[in-house]
């Protein structure tokens, strides 16, 4: 029984998202879409414990949640005796094989995961609920990681995932990839949504795990598709920069048994040279575009910084805090500036970054965010202060909703005391 959940819970997390995706192509209903395929998962975790799991788990969730639609057409039809509209949607339904539903909804494209996020990103959303959706369908995200994500409440984020489905229902939103003006205006919205479903890889929010390398990957590829479809769109080469460059380091953040290795502890060695040389590549086509680096891109010459230094003490921070300071300037935030505090700590000493962090202390989106404490116990240490300093990581802990991460700060707490 226990084997069979196991194994529903990973195939669940591999295959919802394309789930979701083939279905929507098939209903052109995100929402229901979404009800399909949980439907589909409540069928496996009352079959498959009994029956044992299918020789290929994805293509049976699939072929379930195809005939709960075909079913579910068929009851609406013949409540609104709509017969005609029986004929056609369930004969068409029908006439599907499998393939048509692995096929891409558009077919140049060629992937159903891109027509659904441009489909989640649709105008009509309002930006906190376009990524709120598609982190949702696309990542497999909980409401309250998509909260901490947001900084949010979670009911704030239940209210806009329902509001966004009965907003895409009731225009009848198309699930497609947009042309024109009208990929350029939805665009920023589905980069915005691709760089965070891979810092919650990266950095999982809540959890066991300290990565989510599945995340991580599903967002390098659907970045590396966005920029065969927008060649001409510097940021979007400033985003698969910044993704290979963060992606190469993956198997250096966390140890054995998967404990947290923070960035200058880690053994570069176990950096992937491949994607460091593809994420420079991207970052130069998008320096050789017109117009300044935005912030992806600059964020991907801070990656870069990292990733030309053979050993962490031959970061040049001077340079990395330089490019915070212009990144502060285009796209100010909290989180920004916390980042800005790690750098000017390091390039102009602790006190440097101190100071920031006393004048972001008060911001409303880091309270109750680890953060705050986590790199102000960081600064202390290295200001020669490690009672102050294991006090911030134990507030830290408290906060954090990670698992790994809440252990590593602990610990960094105990070794000060």
């Amino acid at each position: 029984m226990a084997e069979a959940e196991r194994a529903i819970e990973a195939v669940w997390r591999i295959e919802s998202a394309r789930l979701v995706a083939g279905l929507a192509r098939m209903v052109q209903d995100v929402g229901l879409a979404e009800d399909l395929a949980q439907d589909a998962l409540v069928a496996a975790l009352e079959k498959w414990p009994r029956d044992g799991v299918p020789d290929n788990p994805g293509a049976w969730l699939m072929a379930t949640a195809k005939n709960r639609a075909i079913d579910r057409i068929r009851r609406e039809a013949s409540l609104q005796s709509k017969q005609e509209e029986i004929a056609r949607e369930t004969g068409a339904l029908f006439a599907m094989e499998r393939s048509d539903f692995e096929a891409a909804a558009d077919e140049e494209i060629g992937d159903d995961l891109l027509a659904l996020i441009f489909t989640c990103c649709h105008p009509l959303l309002a930006r906190e609920a376009r990524v709120a959706l598609t982190l949702r369908l696309l990542g497999g995200l909980t409401t309250p990681e998509i909260a901490r994500a947001f900084l949010a409440s979670e009911s704030t984020v239940a209210q806009r995932l329902v509001r966004a489905k009965k907003t895409l229902r009731e225009a009848r939103v198309p699930f497609e990839v947009p042309r024109g003006a009208e990929l350029q205006e939805r665009l920023p919205s589905v980069l915005e949504v691709v760089y965070l479903a891979f810092n919650e890889g990266y950095a999982a929010s809540a959890g066991e795990d300290w990565v989510r390398r599945d995340l991580c990957e599903e967002a390098l590829r659907l970045g590396r598709i966005l920029a065969e479809l927008a060649p001409r769109e510097p940021e979007v080469h400033g985003l698969i920069a910044l993704l290979e460059i963060q992606a190469s380091r993956l198997a250096a953040r966390h140890g054995p048994n998967g404990e947290p290795i923070l960035l200058l502890d880690q053994d570069r060695g176990r950096w992937d040279p491949l994607l460091i040389v593809r994420g420079r590549r991207a970052l130069q086509r998008a320096e050789e575009l017109p117009g300044p680096l935005g912030p992806y891109g600059l964020q991907a010459a801070i990656a870069a910084c990292h990733a030309r230094a053979i050993r962490a003490e031959e970061t040049d921070w001077v340079k990395i805090a330089a490019l915070y300071d212009a990144l502060a300037q285009i796209q100010p935030s909290p989180i920004v500036d916390l980042n800005r505090a790690v750098a000017l700590g390091m390039a102009f000493g602790p006190e440097a970054g101190l100071a920031l962090l006393d004048e972001i202390a008060n911001e409303k989106q880091l309270a109750g965010n680890h953060l705050l404490p986590s790199v102000r116990g960081d600064l202390l240490e290295k200001a020669g202060r490690p009672e102050e300093a294991a006090t911030e990581f134990k507030r830290a802990a408290e906060l954090t909703q990670n698992a790994r991460e809440q252990q590593l700060l602990l610990e960094r707490a105990e070794t000060l005391v």
